[in-house]
């Protein structure tokens, strides 16, 4: 048993460490996918895997939970090791994949129970049914759910055995505003539970709502790690200033304005972030009344968050 502190100083609180990575790759050819990463999960967190689409979030998850095979590296799960106790990791966890097959001509329930029949250990299938909101679609085949009701059917399965640990991947993707916080609520009522939930994401909303800690890789490599708020304090003392302009001006520009420590420009979208918001606002104000192109557009002012946090460490936002 491994333990270990979630927060330091005074309220440091000892936890046990329910799934450790070490120096992990994996490669396709010349594509590496998974690149030397290393971190630890503590039992009752939800811990994410923020980053873009092809970062490796999928291959180290599927490494994780047994589906793959690294090509160097080592992984422990409830302390045991895939290989060796494959089969005792199997029934204590449950997975979500980030695209899994349904088996088109069974409905709901029936996918439910068949996949409730291969652990010891299960809870009701109408109990899931309403944590993840397909009540009203238990007779409906797997092959005529909407994408969004596929997408919570998986995450279902997922919960099925009541796992100690879920990996949820990509669990909201497809999913209308309304059924994605409503998974959030699945998500939280299963911490709140003591349950680990392991949840890969490219929305920076969901991490910093749902994460107590996590990780953000790309191209196969952590680049930041600790809680949301830890993140955000770290890399920015800043606040944002975000506005479109058809024709934005240089960097360079940008940068040369009072109070002004970084800037970000996207097609026509600019971020500014200023240790002095009223002298970079005049300075901004300023050259857009030279702006012939309609100046400033949608103007405000914001704290930082988890996608300026990307932004900073690699040069470009998230993409879907």
């Amino acid at each position: 048993m491994v333990l270990f502190c979630m927060n330091a100083g005074d309220s440091c609180k000892i936890t046990v460490v329910v799934i450790k990575v070490e120096n992990l790759y994996k490669t396709y050819g010349a594509i590496k996918a998974v690149d030397g990463i290393s971190f630890e999960i503590a039992t009752g967190e939800v811990f994410g895997m923020l980053g873009p689409n092809g970062a490796g979030k999928t291959t180290t998850t599927e490494i994780i939970e047994g589906l793959r095979e690294p090509d160097s590296g080592s992984v422990s799960v409830l302390g045991m090791s895939h290989g060796r106790d494959s089969d005792k990791i199997k029934q204590r966890i449950g997975i979500q994949l980030q695209a899994p097959s349904l088996l088109p001509l069974l409905n709901v329930e029936e996918v439910l129970d068949l996949f409730g029949s291969f652990y010891k250990r299960r809870i009701g299938v109408k109990e899931v049914l309403e944590r993840v909101s397909l009540t009203e679609s238990r007779k409906v085949l797997s092959k005529n759910l909407s994408g969004g009701q596929q997408q919570r059917l998986s995450v279902a399965i997922a919960l099925i055995n009541d796992p100690e640990i879920a990996f949820l991947d990509e669990p909201t993707t497809g999913l209308d505003p309304q059924a994605r916080r409503n998974l959030w609520a699945v998500i939280q009522e299963m911490k709140d539970r003591g349950k680990t939930v392991f949840l890969t994401t490219h929305y920076m909303e969901e991490a910093e709502t749902l994460c107590d800690r996590l990780v953000i890789i790309d191209y196969g490599k952590i680049i930041a790690a600790g809680s949301p708020r830890e993140l955000i304090r770290s890399n920015f003392d800043e606040s944002a200033i975000q506005f479109e302009m058809a024709s934005p001006p240089a960097k360079k520009s940008l940068l040369a304005m009072p109070g002004v420590t970084q800037a970000a420009i996207d097609g026509t979208e600019v971020s500014v972030y200023s240790k002095d918001i009223p002298a970079s606002m005049g300075a901004l104000l300023k050259m857009a009344e030279q702006d012939e192109n309609g100046g400033l557009l949608n103007l405000h002012v914001r704290q930082a968050t988890l996608e300026d946090v990307f932004l900073k460490l690699t040069g470009r936002k998230i993409r879907e």
